[in-house]
C-alpha cells in the first residue's frame, strides 16, 4: 500500500525549512527594512549567525547551493574582506552587544578557506559578538579538499561540529554526479576532527541518485554506521533542472522512479534504527545520547534553513552573498550575484535583495507546519491559542487532510493530527495542508516522499 500511495500523491511541495517560504519572498523587504528590524531587536535575544562561503573547486552536479567554482584563493580573500566589512555594518546597527548561541558556515564549501582566514573572521566576530560558553559552531565540510592542517586550524578557531558531505560511496553513483570521495578519504578526515577534539559529527546522505539501488543504499548506510556520527541526514535528491542548469548533466534516465524512491528510503530508514539511530522528523537521525534526539523527546526540535535543529534562537543573522536570515518581523536574503553583494556592502548598505515581512496569520501557519514537520503530530487548538486566534482558525487545512486520514497517513482526532508509521514520509504533503500559498503558482518544488 505505501507505494501505492507514492504514486497517489505524486506532489511537488516544499521542504519547509521557512513559512512562508522562498518563492514568496518579496521585494518589499529593502536594506532599510532589515535596518530597522535590526534596531528592534531586543539586546537579550540569544542570536543565531548564519555565513555563506559561496565557492567550491568543482562542481557537484546534484547540487542545490548557490556557488561558484575558483580555482585560484584570491576571490575567496576579496569576499571574506567583505564579510568582514558586513560584520560591522550589522553589529554597528543592532541596539547594544549581543550573545551569539549558534554559529553554521555553509556553502559552496567552507573548507575553502585557510586557517589563517578563519582565525581573521573568527577574531572579528569575538570582538563584535560575546559567544555563549557552550555555543554551537558548525562547519561544513568537504571531505575531498579537507586536510589535517585544516582540521586543526577550524579547531583552533573553536568549531565543535561539523557536517559531512558524503551522498553515496558507490564509485558509479559518484561518477554519475561527478563526486569521486571514496569511503577511506571520508573517515580519514572524521577521525582527524575527533583527533582535534570536535567530536559533534553530522554526514549528509542521499537517496533518488542516479544508479542508486536498494542493495547498494543498505551498503551505503552500513559503511556510514561503521563511522558512527552522531547524526545523519538521509536527504531525498531534488531533480529541478529548470532552477539548477547544471543537474541537466544528471540524466533522468538514470534517476529511480517513485517506487524505487520509496523502497530505498524506507530500507535505508529502517536500516539506520535497526543499527540503534533515533528518527528525527522526515529525514533526519541521531544517537539516543545525542542532543537533538533529547529535543525530540521534549517536543523542542526546531526547524531552520538548516534542516532539523536544537537552535532555538529567535534571530538568525545571514551574513555573505545569497544567504538567508530569520528576525521576529520575517524573513530577509542576501543579494546574488558576488558582485552585487560586494557593491552593497562597499557603499555602506545592508546587501538585502529579497524577503518576507510575516503577518500574524503567517505566524499562525508556521507554527502548525513546524510542530507538523518536527513531531510528526499537532493539536491545533493549543496552536490557535497560542496566537490569539479562535480555535477554528486552521480548519480549512485540516479538512483538506481527509483524503489523508482515509488513506492511513495521519490519524484525526478532533483538531489534533498525528501522522502514522506508514505516513510518516508524506510529512511534507501533510504540512502543506496549512500552507495558505501554494497554490498560487510561485515557484516549484521536489516532489514530496
Amino acid at each position: 500500500m505505501k507505494a501505492d500511495l507514492t504514486t497517489k500523491y505524486d506532489m511537488l511541495v516544499p521542504r519547509y525549512t521557512s513559512y512562508p517560504t522562498a518563492p514568496h519572498f518579496n521585494d518589499d523587504v529593502t536594506a532599510d527594512v532589515y535596518g530597522r528590524w535590526l534596531c528592534e531587536l531586543d539586546p537579550k535575544t540569544a542570536l543565531s549567525l548564519y555565513f555563506h562561503i559561496p565557492f567550491c573547486d568543482e562542481m557537484c552536479w546534484f547540487c542545490g547551493c548557490y556557488t561558484k567554482i575558483v580555482k585560484r584563493y584570491e576571490p575567496v580573500s576579496e569576499y571574506l574582506n567583505t564579510l568582514l566589512k558586513e560584520i560591522d555594518l550589522v553589529a554597528d546597527r543592532l541596539p547594544g552587544r549581543f550573545s551569539a548561541h549558534h554559529l553554521h558556515w555553509g556553502g559552496g564549501s567552507p573548507t575553502m578557506l585557510t586557517g589563517p582566514d578563519w582565525m581573521r573572521i573568527m577574531d572579528k566576530l569575538r570582538a563584535r559578538f560575546d559567544f555563549a560558553q557552550n555555543a554551537e559552531i558548525a562547519v561544513e565540510m568537504d571531505p575531498r579538499t579537507a586536510t589535517l592542517d585544516y582540521v586543526r586550524a577550524v579547531a583552533s578557531a573553536g568549531v565543535n561540529r561539523a557536517s559531512i558531505g558524503v551522498q553515496d560511496f558507490d564509485p558509479k553513483v559518484q561518477e554519475a554526479i561527478n563526486r569521486i570521495q571514496p569511503f577511506e578519504m571520508t573517515r580519514q578526515v572524521v577521525d582527524w576532527l575527533r583527533d582535534n577534539a570536535i567530536d559533534g559529527i553530522n554526514m549528509d546522505l542521499m537517496y533518488g541518485l542516479p544508479h542508486q539501488s536498494v542493495d547498494g543504499v543498505i551498503d551505503m548506510i552500513d559503511k556510514t554506521v561503521e563511522i558512527r556520527p552522531n547524526r545523519i541526514a538521509l536527504f531525498g535528491y531534488a531533480h529541478v533542472p529548470w532552477m539548477k542548469s547544471h543537474q541537466k548533466l544528471i540524466k533522468e534516465e538514470d534517476l529511480p522512479d517513485n517506487r524505487q524512491r520509496w523502497v530505498q528510503f524506507s530500507r535505508a530508514s529502517d536500516r539506520l534504527e535497526e543499527r540503534g539511530y533515533v528518527k528525527i522528523g522526515l529525514d533526519h537521525f541521531a544517537l539516543p545520547d545525542d542532543a537533538l534526539a533529547i529535543a525530540l523527546k521534549n517536543h523542542t526540535v526546531h526547524r531552520n534553513f538548516q534542516g532539523y535543529t536544537v537552535d532555538d534562537s529567535p534571530a538568525m543573522l545571514p551574513f555573505g552573498a545569497s544567504a538567508i536570515g530569520a528576525l521576529p518581523q520575517g524573513y530577509v536574503q542576501n543579494v546574488l550575484p558576488l558582485r552585487d553583494y560586494t557593491r552593497a556592502i562597499d557603499a555602506g548598505e545592508f546587501p538585502v535583495q529579497r524577503g518576507r515581512a510575516l503577518t500574524a496569520r503567517d505566524k499562525l501557519e508556521a507554527d502548525a507546519i513546524m510542530r507538523i514537520m518536527c513531531d510528526l503530530e499537532c493539536d491545533l487548538d493549543q496552536v490557535c491559542a497560542a496566537h490569539d486566534m479562535t480555535p477554528d482558525a486552521l480548519d480549512a487545512g485540516l479538512e483538506k487532510l481527509a483524503p489523508m486520514a482515509a488513506d492511513g497517513i495521519v490519524v484525526i482526532d478532533g483538531r489534533h493530527i498525528r501522522l502514522t508509521a506508514q505516513g510518516r514520509p508524506f510529512v511534507r504533503l501533510v504540512a502543506s495542508a496549512f500552507d495558505a500559498y501554494l497554490g498560487s503558482g510561485q515557484g516549484r518544488h521536489s516532489k514530496a516522499v
